[in-house]
């Protein structure tokens, strides 16, 4: 639970009252003794302003849709209710819906931590592992199921997982569920379930397609929007950039990696395939790290997370499908090698550190050509990320290809401007209206849009 570790954080006044409501505890949001239990095992004291909002609003029974930033405890916000409204008796009471498989994975561990002084199971479902595995578990009759569509889905069809019994069914996440393609998924799974039920929505954003989700399938939802500048997640994270050209990332990494000596890394990249290469050099430079992405078989991603949970590893290189699903607290760095495009995504990388209360490091490396990505990010976060510079770090040669493509550049460049002295350019916009020099006093500077290209039919 990224929930409210205030015991264990040191934020300014003003800043603590950004992320957490001061004034109120969890137990003046009407938690039962044993959820108030597992907060405080956990060591946290306040809640968050999407947690202090949600929470009521949920145990009260109505529908609510609820939009916060990444970073600011939205899972125990329904986590929580759902673990107090449901009872023993209440096999499959409650539904929990995730865009990926890990997220399902990061939810369930949660959710378990929360009701550990309860009788209530969890099991997430997902694709990856066996159907049959899960098929048993689900014959167990678990009270909460945390699943993506599709897995979810197949076992309805299965019989393993009756709609008909789930009283409380959550979206979480619906921006990112709805951009990776579920939007019919999701309208089979609700349209399904006849019975009164409680429905909650949860998103960082909320767009029309959202909005006209909760018309369909809420009745009445309690709208809640929790503004706030920064997340939990920021405020603990020390952000620093390099600025770096793509061909000196490698020797920057091997840099930082050997230099700084972080305890347990995580690195993101933007594809596999630099996954994989980036892997391979560094245990080239012996350096024990692990990759980890949607093409790796589930067996063995498994196994790479046991490691990584067990401190048996130090460095983890992996795409963005680990942003959402690593719940490890023990991670000290996280390193952006590849910027991703969406800066919303930049907030769950760097929130894979910084768990349970400890503070951590983000750095990312960001090439010329960036400077607008990392702006975007900074708008964001409501942040500047600062420049950090090594001075012990010595820049590699240039490419020999790269100075070739930069030397051609040149050359053509320098060509344009020695035709444009010569008056060979072509004429400006004032220039091409000329009644003179052409009919109808437009002067001909390109091809025209359109060409028949010689696709003319002719009569035989």
């Amino acid at each position: 639970m990224r929930g409210a570790p205030a015991s264990t954080i040191e934020l300014p006044d003003d800043q603590l009252r950004e992320i957490f409501t001061p004034d109120k505890s969890f137990a003046d949001l009407g938690l039962n003794a044993n959820l108030l239990e597992a907060v405080e095992k956990r060591g946290f004291i306040y809640p968050t302003k999407v947690q202090a909002d949600l929470i009521p609003a949920a145990l009260s029974g109505r529908d609510v849709l609820g939009q916060s930033k990444t970073g600011t405890g939205k899972t125990a916000a329904f986590g929580l209710p759902i673990l107090q409204m449901i009872q023993e008796s209440d096999a499959f009471g409650a539904l929990v819906l995730v865009p990926t498989r890990e997220l399902a994975i990061q939810v369930c561990h949660e959710i378990r931590e929360l009701s550990r002084y309860t009788n209530l199971k969890t099991l997430a479902v997902y694709g990856g592992q066996r159907i049959s595995v899960q098929a048993e578990k689900l014959r167990k009759n678990p009270q909460v199921v945390v699943g993506t569509p599709g897995r979810v889905m197949d076992m309805h069809g299965r019989g393993t997982l009756p709609y008909e019994k789930v009283k409380i069914a959550v979206l979480d996440e619906v921006d990112r569920m709805l951009d990776i393609g579920f939007r019919e998924d999701i309208r089979r799974i609700l349209g399904v379930m006849r019975q009164k039920h409680q429905t909650i929505f949860v998103s960082a954003t909320i767009s029309d397609e959202i909005e006209r989700l909760s018309r369909q399938y809420m009745k009445n939802p309690l709208r809640l929007e929790v503004s706030q500048s920064q997340s939990l997640t920021v405020a603990q994270v020390n952000q620093k950039h390099f600025a770096v050209q793509p061909w000196d990332k490698y020797r920057l990494l091997l840099h930082l990696l050997t230099h700084e000596e972080p305890t347990l890394t995580l690195i993101f990249c933007r594809t596999k395939q630099t996954c994989d290469a980036l892997t391979v050099y560094l245990n080239r430079k012996g350096i024990d790290a692990h990759a980890m992405h949607a093409d790796l078989h589930q067996g063995k991603r498994n196994r790479v997370m046991k490691k990584l949970r067990d401190g048996e590893l130090s460095v983890l290189v992996a795409s963005d499908l680990a942003a959402r699903g690593l719940d490890v607290d023990d991670i000290t760095h996280v390193i952006n090698y590849d910027l991703p495009e969406d800066p919303e995504v930049y907030i769950h990388r760097i929130g894979r550190t910084a768990r349970t209360g400890r503070n951590g490091i983000a750095w990312a490396f960001v090439t010329p050509e960036q400077g607008d990505l990392l702006t975007a990010i900074e708008m964001l976060t409501n942040v500047e990320i600062p420049l950090e510079d090594y001075s012990d770090f010595t820049p590699g040669p240039v490419p020999r290809e790269i100075a070739a493509r930069t030397e051609m550049q040149a050359a053509r460049q320098a060509e344009v401007r020695s035709k444009k002295q010569q008056g060979l350019t072509p004429p400006t916009k004032a220039e091409t209206r000329d009644e003179q020099r052409f009919p109808g006093g437009i002067v001909p500077v390109a091809l025209p849009s359109k060409r028949m290209r010689g696709r003319v039919k002719r009569r035989r």
